[in-house]
């Protein structure tokens, strides 16, 4: 039997990154002669990739962009975010203790997110954890992404999992959704940058604090999912 895989959205869920985002982001709006976004509205920006949150931004300012400017002001996000790497970004509290624990117990971890590949692998090399992840994929990965349940499925694929044997970890709609569409259980946390509470998405199960997480949470939310699958 394959061992349980545990997988996490990255920005607003493994990883507090809104300070560097909105940094970039308030970078590509300063060139188009836009005021800067806030830290509250970094809840409904992120979640879609970085195109999705410069169009979002567009939108709010009521800025016009032509897929010619949207492809520039890609590459100017793209270019700062990575000069800047990892900037403020962190694992949130009791992360890295509860990758331990799972870990301890046999358990595979894996990246899902929508934000690009090469970007999260950069992130997640300069924070030291890139190794411990089965598999990683981004919004690029494939044909794709996040709240397509396909997202998850080829990520899990990836890690040498199966899908019965799965939960995904996430802070937005997208991933619970996702989860959802994959059929695996979902854990949410209400500590990253969703606009709506996370129990509004109907969860398997949310978690407060990485505190709460561990072998026995996981493994309750698979048999339960297989027992009513």
């Amino acid at each position: 039997m394959t061992s349980p895989l545990v997988i996490f959205d990255l920005d607003g869920t493994l990883i507090h990154t809104a300070p560097d985002l909105m940094a970039s982001l308030n970078h590509v709006l300063d060139l188009n002669g836009l005021a800067p976004v806030t830290f509250e509205d970094m809840t409904w920006l992120v979640g879609q990739g970085a195109k999705v949150m410069i169009e979002r931004a567009w939108s709010h300012h009521g800025h016009p962009g032509s897929p010619e400017q949207l492809e520039a002001a890609f590459d100017a996000f793209l270019s700062h975010y990575a000069a800047e790497m990892p900037g403020k970004s962190e694992p949130y509290p009791g992360l890295i203790s509860a990758l331990d624990r799972l870990e301890a117990d046999g358990m595979k971890l894996a990246v899902c997110t929508n934000k690009t590949e090469a970007l999260a692998r950069r992130l997640l090399d300069a924070l030291g954890l890139t190794e411990r992840f089965a598999a990683i994929t981004g919004g690029d990965t494939f044909t794709v992404r996040k709240p397509h349940g396909d997202h998850i499925l080829r990520t899990i694929e990836l890690a040498s999992a199966r899908p019965g044997n799965a939960v995904m970890i996430g802070d937005s709609v997208n991933d619970i959704l996702a989860a959802q569409n994959a059929s695996v259980p979902a854990i949410a946390v209400p500590f990253g940058y969703s606009d709506k509470p996370v129990a509004s998405f109907n969860p398997d199960i949310i978690i407060g604090h990485f505190d709460e997480l561990d072998a026995q949470m996981v493994r309750q939310l698979i048999a339960a999912r297989g027992k009513t699958g």
